[in-house]
């Protein structure tokens, strides 16, 4: 409704409506019904009703003050812009050990899987090939060929050209460092709409080496083309900075009978370093990166006591050494803590099975996405407070389609410290070997607003109450 004022604000005690030059002033158990009065009196033509009500609600019954929760935004497909069908799109780059780079992108025609590189804009002094472009099928799409190329060994903290399959555009990678600081960016559940844009445009103004991404990509949901178009919309990030990635629900896209095998679209366009990490499966893997060793963890690949997942992570995080990595990280997709009425429980047999084996390797922090709004918890293990435990973050507010999650329950649990639905993105900076920032960025007005922040001490280097473990919980043995 171009030219048209609508405010609603809430303070204290009062709600507060304002449409054009009508201010109405109330309690805040009578903010619904003077609503209903403006309605009734024909005030506010030709606005939705239902926007409004929704404005309402929030204003009455947010926790953040004069903060209004968007809406939710529509899908925005990206077209794809290239010049020739021979020509590199959807360009994104992985960490490969600690000196090379994976890096992936799509043609429409059948071209050599080569990368040319070097440290000046269009003087490419190395080159590397990789294996035969695949494509693949789903339903009646065919996707385009993806080719994936090793390129490295690369120097630390230095900006590469690069251009894919022997022509095309000129792009350019910054490594990250091979000590500490380093800095990462977080966000789960991104999807492609107005807030996705919005998140991904703060991200990029942060000073971020590593992004990490607990899963739910593209919500193309079984339609291929958005699996294009979103690889079109992070290109400028995920060409640029590495992006590590775990599989979310809205990766899994079986359809019955005619789609039974799970994360085709995935595994094809994010391969993972997952063999270097002695995973047999792109849904999980480990890597390190200057002082830092992160686990992803895969929320739908079998996890019990007995599985693949389960041995695999016994003994990835046995074999990690505090000294080199003093900082141990985990992501995943469903939240094994929540205080969010969204997807309660969907993660506690993983945390049953898991909770244990990240308790004894003294993991810093875990983060979660698949709930549509942000959650930190203090230290916890076995749902009790534990200075020993990890820090359990929830930040699935990456922009997605579905909107925010923003029923929490009440009261607030003491184990929650902060929780609001809002779309945003996290910053984690890990300083030296003892002491790391992590701060939770809401997108307030299409600005990035710092709401959540705090320091984190390494378990790494705790001593006394830490370095004795408590009894584990049984642990649960099934499959899933």
């Amino acid at each position: 409704m171009p030219g048209l004022l609508l405010k609603i604000r809430r303070d204290n005690a009062y709600i507060h409506i304002q449409f054009e030059s009508l201010v109405v002033r109330c309690g805040i158990d009578k903010g619904i019904e003077a609503f209903m009065a403006l309605v009734s009196s024909k005030t506010l033509p030709n606005m939705g009703f239902s926007i409004l009500l929704y404005l309402l609600s929030m204003a009455v019954y947010s926790e953040a003050g004069d903060y209004v929760r968007p809406l939710p935004r529509p899908i925005t497909p990206i077209p794809s812009t290239t010049t020739t069908d021979m020509d590199a799109e959807q360009v994104h780059i992985s960490l490969v050990g600690s000196d090379r780079m994976r890096v992936t992108w799509v043609t429409k025609e059948d071209v050599p899987s080569m990368v040319e590189y070097g440290k000046s804009p269009g003087k490419y002094t190395s080159s590397a090939f990789g294996e035969l472009a695949s494509s693949y099928s789903y339903v009646f799409y065919r996707s385009g060929y993806i080719h994936n190329v090793v390129i490295g060994p690369l120097e630390a903290n230095t900006v590469y050209y690069y251009r894919c399959g022997g022509h095309g555009p000129d792009y350019n990678l910054k490594t990250p460092p091979s000590q500490l600081p380093i800095f990462f960016s977080i966000a789960g559940d991104l999807g492609q709409t107005d807030w996705t844009k919005s998140t991904l445009q703060h991200i990029q103004k942060s000073s971020h080496d590593v992004f990490l991404m607990p899963g739910d990509l593209s919500y193309a949901d079984n339609q291929q083309p958005l699996w294009d178009s979103f690889g079109r919309l992070v290109e400028p990030l995920a060409s640029s900075r590495p992006w590590m990635v775990t599989e979310g629900n809205h990766e899994v896209e079986t359809i019955l009978i005619l789609m039974e095998h799970a994360f085709r679209s995935y595994n094809a366009r994010w391969q993972m370093p997952y063999k270097e990490s002695g995973s047999t499966s792109n849904l999980y893997y480990s890597f390190e990166v200057a002082g830092v060793h992160v686990v992803m963890l895969g929320s739908y690949a079998k996890y019990g006591t007995n599985s693949d997942q389960y041995k695999w992570l016994q003994g990835d995080l046995a074999r990690v050494d505090r000294v080199r990595t003093p900082w141990l990280f985990v992501l995943l997709h469903a939240p094994w803590y929540n205080t969010n009425t969204a997807h309660e429980g969907e993660g506690e047999k993983m945390r049953i099975a898991m909770e244990p084996l990240l308790y004894a390797a003294k993991v810093d922090i875990v983060f979660a996405g698949h709930v549509h709004a942000y959650e930190r918890f203090t230290r916890v293990y076995n749902n009790k407070a534990d200075p020993c435990g990890p820090i359990y973050v929830t930040i699935g507010d990456g922009g997605n389609r579905e909107g925010l999650a923003s029923e929490f329950k009440k009261p607030q649990s003491e184990l929650s410290l902060f929780r609001e639905a809002s779309f945003g993105h996290g910053e984690l900076g890990i300083y030296n070997a003892t002491h790391t920032h992590w701060s939770w960025h809401r997108n307030q007005d299409d600005e990035s607003v710092v709401s959540d922040e705090i320091w984190i001490n390494s378990l790494s280097t705790s001593t006394n109450s830490c370095q004795k473990l408590q009894e584990s919980p049984t642990s649960y043995d099934g499959e899933l």
